[in-house]
């Protein structure tokens, strides 16, 4: 045991969000110190892999005052940390989907540019794709890397005066008042050290509930999901990220999970996902493994849908949803503790807001939207989006 070091802010959890916020904290000078339990680039949580969608399609007034400040973050922090992470290759929405023209209104009215393709014209941009309704692009949308975030966010706390810590795990948390609390870690060589600050901030994904559960949170819900990258049959074929809504089941729908999301992946393929239809599980104990037949399925979705990909060349991948009841965020602050948690799987475009709302809690300057708190009434339903997939 090395003693108690004080700090203004700890933050649990060095993935995408906590890196914003640790980010967030130090460029404003504050004194943060940031736990994080794995080792750089590891694959256990929801914040790796090289692509998520920087899907815009969203009507809900909160999520549309998001979109607009989260193009001008990712370009600060491209610019902080010198490192290209966005690219606005566009999204493609499609599909049975009557939500569409709020969507496409809402957008409107902030500024973010919204059209309707006909089939024709989808079809000619992107062969990759069939297409068989209207097509809602959005051209200043397209993919993020997620691994290059989680370095750049790191590289840019730690310039900015953040004592980033990996291979530190928190163990226990106790409020001591509405503006103290003390956070317990240990490292991986067995070093124990508590922390006391004005407050701590818990973004700690699918292990939220096991670090607070006593805090009065919406229901949070693990699950194990499988996306997976298809080979792609010509290099030089453009692709823009997509979400695509399913018919009805007598229309050749039936063996649909869900919506399916996607997008190009440098590298290694196109990406397709079922949006939160995987198991749940524990984090701890996951096998990493894909459900045979939901990837069966999903590879059916890429022979019917995606010609330019070989559905038989596929590599499964595994990551981890972290779902509320109505599938709407949890940025709150309780006592003297902040938590960021429940993406549901449409987060990561928000990562550097995300960061800047739990850095206005942390330190005061500012609340988060009354949408996303700890003690709303939460109902089951729909994705708020609409659209799959972060």
């Amino acid at each position: 045991m090395s003693g108690v070091t004080h700090v203004e802010t700890v933050v649990v959890g060095g993935g995408a969000m906590g890196a914003a916020t640790a980010w967030q904290l130090a460029r404003r000078g504050r004194d943060v110190t940031m736990l994080e339990r794995y080792e750089p680039g590891h694959r256990n949580g929801a914040s790796h892999g090289a692509s998520r969608n920087f899907n815009v399609g969203y009507a809900d007034p909160a999520y549309v005052a998001m979109l607009v400040e989260a193009l001008p973050l990712w370009r600060e922090l491209e610019a902080d940390s010198g490192t290209p992470l966005l690219e606005l290759v566009g999204v493609a929405n499609h599909g049975r989907a009557a939500h569409f023209d709020a969507v496409q209104a809402a957008l409107t009215a902030a500024g973010i540019p919204a059209e309707f393709l006909p089939i024709e014209e989808a079809s000619r941009r992107w062969p990759g794709i069939r297409f068989d309704t209207r097509v809602l692009f959005n051209e200043r949308a397209g993919r993020v890397n997620a691994d290059a975030t989680i370095a750049a966010l790191h590289a840019t706390a730690a310039a900015a005066g953040a004592d980033v810590r990996h291979r530190t795990r928190a163990t226990r948390i106790e409020p001591l008042g509405e503006d103290r609390v003390r956070v317990a870690s240990v490292t991986d060589a067995g070093v124990e050290e508590v922390f006391e600050a004005r407050t701590a901030v818990v973004t700690l994904g699918a292990w939220t509930t096991k670090f607070v559960g006593g805090l009065a949170l919406p229901s949070l819900v693990v699950t194990q999901e499988g996306p997976a990258h298809f080979a792609v049959r010509d290099e030089a074929m453009p692709w823009p990220s997509y979400n695509h809504f399913p018919g009805a089941a007598a229309d050749g729908y039936d063996y649909w999970r869900s919506p399916v999301y996607g997008m190009l992946t440098p590298g290694e393929g196109v990406k397709a996902g079922w949006h939160g239809v995987g198991p749940v599980v524990d984090p701890d104990a996951r096998d990493f493994l894909p459900v045979p037949d939901q990837l069966a399925d999903l590879q059916r979705y890429a022979r019917d849908w995606l010609p330019g990909v070989d559905a038989d060349a596929v590599t499964p991948i595994s990551c981890t949803y972290t779902t509320t009841p109505d599938e709407h965020f949890v940025l709150d602050r309780i006592g003297p503790i902040v938590v960021g948690a429940g993406f549901s799987g449409h987060g990561f475009k928000f990562t550097p807001v995300v960061g800047r709302i739990l850095a206005d809690l942390a330190d005061g300057s500012g609340p988060a939207p009354e949408r996303f708190a700890a003690d709303r009434v939460a109902q089951a339903g729909g994705s708020p989006t609409g659209l799959a997939g972060s």
